[in-house]
């Protein structure tokens, strides 16, 4: 593979992954073709019919670039992609330094035997070329067959917790699932949002995909807190009767976990470790002044004074040092946050979920602003589910100014998400392909989908899946073009497969793929079984699908072999039992049907005050004994023996 920041690949064909599987009937009439602009001139919709970039909507998309509609596109700047083994075939010319400091002087071309990573060639005429070694595949072991539990951590809490699940929970939850046999635990992203409130409640909308929340910190596993008792006693007496109610109250938790780890803060003596993550984590401290500046102006960086607005402002600068020890108190949560993940998933493999995006007011929107679109978002055109079409309110990357970039931003985002992870899920797997952006005004109906260089973009995945020895896998739900798939595969990146929308059964399944009933914008067993789930979208003002919904419950009926009055937990019980027959690397349960849970975790297309914010209905101490949760685990620990 080579890729010199030019669209990698012809066009794809568009196809439609209705329902999680190819629509072989369609066999479109043409092919999205790719402007300069890598902007498409149409794509087909999950109905098969052919929806075209209209002009205006091609100019609004030119325009959130960055870039005049009515001038010539601009050229890409020079980064070699290179698949390890095939270096010799890139002419060079010029000084090359490599990842690791040594320079050589290449007369011709790359060597053979350049390592994995990342190198800059230092031609001629003072010009640099990023040059990127790729593996050609990601980390996949041999033979991999695990289970494990999907779980919303901040649901998932135990009678410690201080209103929200933590990162004690989550170690102490990775202890009972080894037990069980369990290889993974699939968490919902950790990221952090806005230090300000009210705080931010969906994990898919955070202020950076980088760093991690302080919400989910144990605040009596923080050095110095067993001396502390005594001050922090009221603090975690009101942070545990926040256990009573389901209801999530994170405004609540932040006030009363901030006044205590300022209290440790002011009492930490400092440590070696502590400053060795300062110097070594990439954008900390950037990340820690846009802390304390969201806390000195409020949410909203494109309405800060001007001095601030941009990351490398001598006037950032001057304030970064006149507040440099609530800046350092920011780096610290980190610190606490990398020590207790790291112990988290010291017994079992965390497989995290990297977003597709970020709040545009957020952290990496203000860092990475001259590479993200402004005034435009991603979002997914209309299908049999959400027949509008979605608008996630997410700034995209920019294709030529992110490869301008040297892909750094990306980069150092998917580093960031496997750090401590022994696997990673890519959200909305298109992201790396053409991705549909909905200028702003505009209905998702009306978007268009700029294609991104995926040869690039998937063999940076597969470079840091290597080095962090941890597998990947593709939400490849809803629209997706024909080939994408194959293509996932040829790079050993799993795919996704839903009971909900799969006609075959499980057994059928393809081994390189993650097998689970559901995910967290879609029913439980219970609320498709029940009825509740419809119930429960028309009080948030949706028209549901009842087609669809009682389609899912005939395919449960058909898969299972159970009758339309067995009771629930036999039905979850069976489904599991069948869904263990799946051949696919990774099987997973989510506690929510475990735990015969009715309500989604999130409504899509809804502000339901409840969305990402109702925890579990059982602590983590009943959960370790819960009936049908252990003859779910039961069922796929038979799997892997």
């Amino acid at each position: 593979m080579q890729f010199r920041c030019r669209r990698d690949t012809p066009p794809l064909a568009a196809g439609m992954f209705g329902a999680g599987t190819l629509r072989s009937e369609m066999e479109p009439a043409r092919r999205p073709r790719a402007d300069p602009w890598s902007i498409d001139d149409g794509y087909f919709d999950a109905m098969g019919a052919w929806r075209a970039t209209s002009e205006s909507t091609h100019r609004a998309i030119v325009v959130a670039m960055g870039c005049d509609p009515d001038a010539p596109p601009p050229a890409w700047p020079a980064v070699i992609v290179v698949r390890a083994g095939a270096t010799e075939s890139i002419a060079a010319s010029g000084d090359l330094a490599r990842e690791d400091g040594t320079v050589i002087t290449l007369d011709g071309r790359l060597p053979a035997d350049l390592p994995l990573g990342y190198h800059e060639l230092r031609g001629d005429a003072a010009t640099t070329t990023r040059v990127i070694v790729v593996p050609p595949r990601c980390h996949l072991p041999d033979g991999f067959r695990i289970w494990g539990w999907a779980a919303q951590l901040y649901a998932t809490r135990s009678r410690e917790s201080w209103g929200i699940g933590d990162l004690a929970d989550l170690r102490r939850l990775a202890h009972w699932s080894a037990g069980l046999g369990a290889g993974l635990i699939l968490l919902n992203p950790l990221a952090a949002a806005a230090v300000t409130l009210p705080q931010q409640s969906s994990p898919y909308y955070s202020s950076t995909r980088r760093f991690r929340n302080p919400l989910y910190l144990r605040i009596e596993d923080v050095p110095g807190a067993a001396e502390a008792t005594p001050d922090l006693a009221a603090l975690a007496t009101a942070g545990r009767a926040l256990n009573d109610e389901r209801r999530i109250d994170r405004d609540r938790i932040f006030t009363l976990k901030m006044q205590a780890l300022e209290a440790l803060w002011r009492r930490f003596p400092g440590s070696t470790e502590f400053e060795r993550f300062r110097r070594e984590c990439p954008g900390l401290h950037d990340f820690a002044v846009f802390c304390v500046l969201t806390e000195h102006h409020g949410s909203g960086w494109q309405r800060w004074p001007v001095e601030h607005r941009r990351p490398a402002a001598p006037g950032v600068r001057a304030f970064g040092e006149a507040h440099g020890d609530r800046v350092a108190f920011h780096e610290w949560l980190q610190w606490l946050i990398d020590r207790q993940l790291g112990a988290a998933g010291a017994e079992l493999a965390l497989m995290q979920d990297l977003p597709i995006g970020v709040d545009p007011d957020g952290a990496d929107a203000w860092t990475w602003q001259d590479v993200l679109a402004n005034g435009a978002s991603v979002g997914a055109p209309p299908d049999r589910y959400v027949v509008a079409g979605q608008d996630w309110g997410l700034p995209p990357f920019v294709p030529h100014r992110l490869a301008g970039a040297g892909y750094e931003p990306f980069v150092h985002t998917v580093r960031a998400a496997l750090r401590h992870a022994g696997g990673l899920r890519l959200d909305h797997v298109m992201g790396l392909f053409p991705l549909l952006w909905v200028p702003h005004g505009l209905r998702p109906a009306d978007g268009a989908f700029v294609r991104y260089p995926a040869d690039a973009l998937l063999g940076i995945v597969a470079l840091e899946s290597v080095r962090a020895g941890a597998f990947i896998v593709g939400e490849d739900l809803g629209t997706v073009e024909e080939g994408v798939r194959e293509r996932l595969a040829e790079q050993a990146i799993l795919g996704y497969r839903v009971v909900w929308f799969e006609p075959n059964p499980p057994a059928h399944y393809p081994a390189l793929a993650l097998a689970t009933v559901t995910t967290h914008d879609l029913p439980t067993i219970r609320g498709v079984w029940t009825g509740a789930d419809a119930r429960h979208q028309k009080a948030a003002g949706l028209a549901p699908n009842e087609a669809g919904l009682a389609e899912m419950r005939a395919r449960l009926i058909a898969m299972t072999g159970v009758t339309p009055d067995t009771p629930l937990r036999d039905v979850v019980e069976t489904t599991h039992r069948v869904l263990a027959e799946a051949p696919c690397a990774v099987v997973t349960a989510t506690l929510d049907d475990a735990l015969l849970v009715e309500e989604r975790p999130n409504m899509p297309g809804t502000l339901e005050p409840t969305n990402w914010s109702v925890a579990l209905p059982k602590p983590l101490e009943e959960i370790e004994s819960d009936p049908t949760a252990l003859a779910v685990a039961r069922s796929f620990a038979a799997r892997v023996h």
